[in-house]
C-alpha cells in the first residue's frame, strides 16, 4: 500500500517580540518660590521662636509719643488757663454721628485782643472731622481716618488770612502695633524741591513697665540746606495692679484706666543738651499730682525750671493749682452747676516779674435731641 505523502506547509512567519517604549527621563526642577522658601525658612523660624518669646513677655503697647506727657498736661493748668473773659457756647445736633457746633467769644484782655471763633466737629467710627473759622478769616481744619483701630491718617492745615501770617498743612500716620508705635509727619512737604519737615517717632516696649524709643526730625528749608535732629524717648510705669480694669482685647490696662497708686515717669532728652522729665501719680480716685522738669545744659548756658501742680476731681467741680521754680502761682476752678452749664474761674500770679493775670468764663451745652433720643444711641469710638 501505497504511502500518501502531505506536503508540508509552510508554517506562518511569527512576529519578533517587542519591548514597551521607555517614558523620557524626568529631570526634577525646583520652582524658584521654592528655593526661596528653603532658603528663607531658617529665618522664618528664627522669627518665629523670637515673636514666642517676646509675647511671653508680657509687651503691652507704650502709646505714642505725642502723649507721653499726657497725664501731667491735663494735671497742670500751663494748657487750661486763659486770661479775660471767655464763653463757649456748644449745641449737639447728633450723637451718632456726632455733629457739633460752637461759638467761642473771647472778650479783650490786657495782652490778646477780643476774637471770635466758629467750630464744628463731625465724627463717627471711622472718621473724624474738625474746623474752624475766626473773625479775621483764618481757618483751621483737621481730619483723621481710622482705617482700623490701630491705622489712622490724619491731617491738619491752617489757612492764614494775613499776610504776615503763614498756612500751614500737616500730614501725619500713625500705628499702633501690639507693644511698639510708629508716628511719621509731614509739615509743609514740597514734592517739587523736597522742602518741609520731617519727623520719625518710634516707641518700644522693652519690659511691660519700660518703654525706649526715638525720635528724629529732618528740616529742609532750600537745596542743599538741611538739618537732622534725634532726640531720645524713655517711659516708665507703676507695676501693673490686680484690681485694675482690664482690656477685653488684649488684657492690658484699658486706656484712660488709672488706678490710685498709678505713676508714669518720662524722659525726653534732646542733642544740644536739652532735657525734659515727668512725674505723674494717681494719690487717689480724685487727686492726682504732676512734676515737670526742663533742663538746658549746654555749653555756656546752664537754666532750669521745675513746676509741680496738682488736679481734684470733686463730683461737680475740678480744681487745678500749680507752682513753678520762677515764682509763677496759678489755680483754675471749673465749677459745674449742672451737666450742661459750668463756670470758670482762674489766676495766675508771677511774683519775681510782679505781673499777674485773672480769667473768667462760663461753658453752655445744649441739644437738638431729647434725652431718650440720646439714650437710644451709643457715641461712636472716635479715631483719635
Amino acid at each position: 500500500m501505497a504511502s500518501t505523502s502531505f506536503p508540508v506547509q509552510p508554517s506562518e512567519k511569527s512576529s519578533p517580540l517587542t519591548s514597551a517604549p521607555t517614558p523620557p527621563e524626568t529631570v526634577v526642577t525646583s520652582s524658584p518660590l521654592a528655593a526661596f522658601a528653603a532658603a528663607a525658612s531658617p529665618f522664618v523660624n528664627t522669627y518665629g521662636r523670637f515673636a514666642s518669646w517676646k509675647a511671653g513677655l508680657g509687651l503691652t503697647n507704650p502709646g505714642t509719643t505725642e502723649n507721653m506727657q499726657k497725664e501731667v498736661k491735663m494735671t497742670h493748668t500751663t494748657n487750661h488757663i486763659f486770661d479775660g473773659a471767655r464763653a463757649d457756647l456748644s449745641k449737639a445736633l447728633s450723637f451718632n454721628p456726632a455733629f457739633q457746633v460752637t461759638h467761642s467769644f473771647n472778650l479783650a484782655s490786657y495782652n490778646n485782643p477780643a476774637t471770635y471763633n466758629f467750630g464744628a466737629v463731625f465724627a463717627d467710627g471711622d472718621l473724624f472731622m474738625q474746623g474752624g473759622s475766626d473773625h479775621e478769616g483764618n481757618v483751621t481744619g483737621r481730619l483723621n481716618r481710622g482705617w482700623s483701630s490701630n491705622n489712622i491718617t490724619k491731617v491738619q492745615m491752617q489757612i492764614a488770612n494775613n499776610p504776615n501770617a503763614q498756612s500751614m498743612l500737616q500730614l501725619e500716620q500713625d500705628y499702633q502695633g501690639q507693644d511698639y508705635s510708629v508716628n511719621l509727619k509731614a509739615i509743609n512737604p514740597s514734592p517739587i524741591d523736597g522742602t518741609g519737615i520731617y519727623v520719625g517717632s518710634y516707641l518700644q516696649s522693652v519690659t511691660p513697665r519700660l518703654a525706649l524709643g526715638f525720635e528724629t526730625v529732618h528740616q529742609r528749608v532750600g537745596p542743599g540746606m538741611a538739618e537732622s535732629m534725634t532726640s531720645y524717648l524713655l517711659r516708665w510705669t507703676s507695676p501693673p495692679s490686680p484690681v485694675s480694669s482690664l482690656s477685653a482685647a488684649t488684657g492690658s490696662p484699658a486706656p484712660g484706666s488709672h488706678e490710685p497708686g498709678k505713676w508714669i515717669a518720662t524722659a525726653h532728652l534732646q542733642a544740644p543738651g536739652i532735657l525734659q522729665a515727668t512725674y505723674w501719680q494717681r494719690l487717689s480716685e480724685k487727686v492726682d499730682v504732676g512734676a515737670d522738669l526742663q533742663m538746658i545744659i549746654a555749653p555756656g548756658r546752664r537754666d532750669a525750671i521745675a513746676t509741680v501742680g496738682a488736679k481734684w476731681d470733686l463730683r461737680m467741680s475740678t480744681m487745678r493749682a500749680q507752682v513753678d521754680s520762677t515764682g509763677k502761682i496759678a489755680a483754675l476752678l471749673e465749677q459745674r452747676f449742672a451737666p450742661t452749664f459750668a463756670f470758670l474761674v482762674g489766676g495766675e500770679i508771677d511774683h519775681v516779674k510782679n505781673q499777674a493775670k485773672v480769667g473768667v468764663g462760663i461753658m453752655l451745652e445744649s441739644s437738638a435731641m431729647t434725652e431718650e433720643m440720646m439714650a437710644q444711641q451709643q457715641p461712636p469710638s472716635i479715631p483719635m
